[in-house]
Parts: C-alpha cells; sequence; structure tokens
C-alpha cells in the first residue's frame, strides 16, 4: 500500500500524550502505512479515504483502541473485534494493552485496515437489525405539534435517530422524557444528532 497523508498539526497531539503514547505513535504508522488521510475528529486521530471515516485511535484508563467505524461489516477472521458498548451497531474496536501486543498484531492490524478501506470503496451499507426502538408517547406528542419536526427526525440517520430515542427513553418520568425532547428539538429541526 502507499504511504498515507501525515497531519503535520497532529503531532503536537502524539507529543503531549500522557498515557498510551509509544501504543499511539505505533498505531499510527500502522494506519498510514495503508495509505489512509489523517485527521482530527471527535478529539481523537481520525483517518480517512476518499473523505470517509474509516479508523480511529482512542484511549481508555484501561486500554487503547483502534475504532473501526463500520466494523460490523469486516469478516473478524481473528475474532479481535469487540462492542464498545451494547448500544454501538456498527463500530467495533481493537483493544490493545500494552505495545507489544501491538507489534506482535501488526500484520493483522494492516490487513483489517486494508478490508475496511475495501468495504468503503465497495459502498457496503449495513443493514441495522430490524428491531428498532420504540418511539416515547412524548415524542409522538411533539411530531404532532412541532412543524416539521417528524420529518426532520427521519430524515436523520438512523445512528441519530437510535441515540435520540434511548436518550429521550432512558428517563423514568415522563416530565423529564418531555424536558429532554425539548432540549433536543432545534437539534433535531436543523439535522444534528445529540452531540453535532
Amino acid at each position: 500500500m502507499r504511504e498515507g497523508k501525515r497531519n503535520p498539526k497532529l503531532d503536537a497531539y502524539f507529543d503531549k500524550l500522557k498515557q498510551w503514547k509509544e501504543e499511539f505513535r505505533l498505531l499510527r504508522e500502522i494506519v498510514l502505512d495503508c495509505g489512509l488521510v489523517e485527521d482530527f475528529k471527535w478529539m481523537h486521530p481520525c483517518y480517512t479515504y476518499e473523505g470517509k471515516n474509516i479508523v480511529l485511535i482512542h484511549g481508555f484508563k484501561n486500554y487503547c483502541a483502534l475504532l473501526f467505524h463500520k466494523g460490523a461489516l469486516l469478516k473478524d477472521p481473528h475474532g479481535i473485534l469487540v462492542r464498545q458498548t451494547k448500544n454501538v451497531q456498527l463500530a467495533r474496536q481493537i483493544r490493545f494493552t500494552g505495545v507489544e501486543q501491538i507489534k506482535k498484531l501488526r500484520p493483522v492490524l494492516k490487513s483489517y485496515i486494508e478490508e475496511a478501506i475495501e468495504v468503503e470503496k465497495a459502498g457496503l451499507k449495513w443493514d441495522p437489525p430490524e428491531k428498532a426502538e420504540p418511539v416515547p408517547e412524548e415524542l409522538k406528542k411533539k411530531f404532532e405539534e412541532v412543524p416539521g419536526l417528524k420529518a426532520a427526525f427521519e430524515k436523520l440517520t438512523p445512528g441519530r435517530q437510535r441515540a435520540y430515542l434511548l436518550h429521550f427513553s432512558s428517563a423514568k418520568k415522563s416530565e423529564t422524557r418531555l424536558a429532554r425532547i425539548e432540549k433536543y428539538i432545534p437539534h433535531i429541526l436543523s439535522g444534528k444528532g445529540m452531540n453535532d
């Protein structure tokens, strides 16, 4: 593969890391070796192919990881892809606890990244499971009251719709659900997700 496009603006980010410094540098090298373009999104190094997100490097207290944006579409012959949380639908992580683990997996990681690029090139789409999140009664009522709200909600990506529905439904009291919905009506009407 050709060498990727390194973003010199991220050098300072990698230099300032307090945790996972060596691991992040090696992951960066591996990903750039696969010909991706380096960017900075969601406060993390993100790597793209023709403007499409392929993989992200991020760290947590107990591990660092490569996050594949369309990881559920990868074959995963080594059984190393995991969901970050039970509510994550499409993305998958490969987790690491040390640099030696990354060195050992280097050829495997490159093959996963290359497959992720092929998934993007092929335009593969993910079909979410049939089970949809229930729409809270409070939101149904707001759909009737606020002009254009239902249409705007339906234009959102399935992931954004699901995030809103999970957030709204997780409140036990009707007043809390209603307050959450009212807070996000402007976001929905402008086509934004919860964190946009």
